[in-house]
């Protein structure tokens, strides 16, 4: 059985690795199996990162990697898997904060792993155009697809399509399952309106996000289930067209111009920035005459005038554990579903008491 190298051992690893490497700009894998006393398999399995690999023995390959500074060609891996080396990603509105970040996670994790990645758009929500975004990639130009576009519609054309390939989608709001991951957003919206209800207001009204979007229907829920379980009057929710500013301040000034609203749950962070300046320009103080909570924590929460308190949804995690799932499928190794991520209440400078 191989043992880890003595320091002795190590040493005589680190020179043999040094030669090595000055011989050739580009190290092969035959390189690493020689420096390692391993063959050019078991150096291929520690590579695609297989399990059943020997502790001792994987660590011994991962120096001898680090050693020679050995890059895994995707080219030659590709022609001796038999895989593209690929991973689709179809994606809607990359303008949307979840999509994009979570975007950023799959390239970063994939690049880790000697994958690169394939953006679909999305042209439209039509399903003729879903269905050519999804139909454009198949086994013959990726290893798997990761869908990035939370809307209802585009998840049931999914389910009526066989790409030929694993997939792993981003459903906002859904139950843990083997394929799908996400944030548990109900539990976030339900931990906004206990925030303030908390505080002594007595009910909260919501502005919601445009149909079709799984996120909508998601904040919508949490919203009205807290309300409903505290025996509190639940407001019509206020409809938007779209995820802007602009519709945050258009419904703003509905709202602004009740005297009886006291709190607003806005269904992501700039709908609250629109919220605020209705308000303001209405002569309503935030958080004096009315609290309004946001939802995502855009980077910019901190610095909007108050800083915002918001829920923060780690949609880089998302992106990073969607590839994570992707290839343990390729393998053929996923086990059990993937857990939901937990959000978090971050408290600023929006919300306060109602005034007596």
């Amino acid at each position: 059985m191989s043992t880890t190298p003595a320091p002795s051992d190590a040493r005589n690893l680190n020179g043999r690795g040094e030669r090595l490497a000055s011989r050739s700009k580009a190290p092969r894998m035959s390189d690493v199996a020689r420096l390692a006393g391993v063959s050019q398999q078991t150096v291929s399995r520690v590579v695609r990162g297989a399990t059943n690999v020997d502790p001792d023995i994987r660590r011994r390959v991962q120096h001898a990697i680090e050693q020679l500074r050995y890059r895994r060609n995707p080219a030659a891996a590709a022609l001796a898997s038999n895989r593209t080396m690929t991973i689709g990603v179809v994606s809607f509105e990359l303008s949307v904060l979840g999509p994009t970040v979570a975007l950023y996670g799959i390239s970063e994790e994939a690049r880790q792993h000697g994958y690169a990645t394939r953006l679909v758009t999305l042209a439209s929500l039509e399903r003729r155009d879903i269905r050519a975004a999804f139909e454009s990639i198949n086994s013959d130009t990726v290893d798997g697809v990761i869908v990035l576009a939370p809307l209802l519609d585009a998840i049931s054309v999914l389910d009526d399509l066989d790409i030929g390939v694993p997939v792993v989608t981003f459903q906002q709001g859904s139950q843990p399952s083997p394929n799908s991951v996400s944030v548990d957003e109900v539990k976030g919206a339900r931990m906004v309106v206990r925030h303030l209800l908390d505080l002594g207001h007595e009910t909260v009204w919501h502005v919601q996000g445009p149909p079709g979007w799984m996120a909508t229907s998601a904040r919508v829920q949490g919203w009205a289930a807290e309300l409903g379980a505290a025996g509190r009057f639940v407001p019509t929710p206020l409809a938007t067209s779209d995820w802007s500013a602009a519709e945050g301040y258009r419904v703003g000034c509905e709202l602004a111009a009740r005297q009886d609203v006291t709190a607003i749950f806005a269904a992501n962070d700039p709908f609250a920035l629109g919220v605020i300046k209705a308000l303001d320009e209405a002569g309503r103080d935030v958080p004096g005459d009315v609290s309004v909570v946001g939802f995502d924590d855009v980077k910019e929460a901190p610095y909007f005038r108050p800083a915002l308190t918001t829920v923060r949804l780690d949609f880089e995690a998302i992106g990073h554990i969607a590839v994570g799932r992707v290839l343990s499928m390729i393998k053929e190794e996923a086990e059990g579903d993937i857990p939901l991520l937990e959000p978090r209440l971050i408290l600023r400078d929006t919300t306060a008491p109602p005034r007596s």
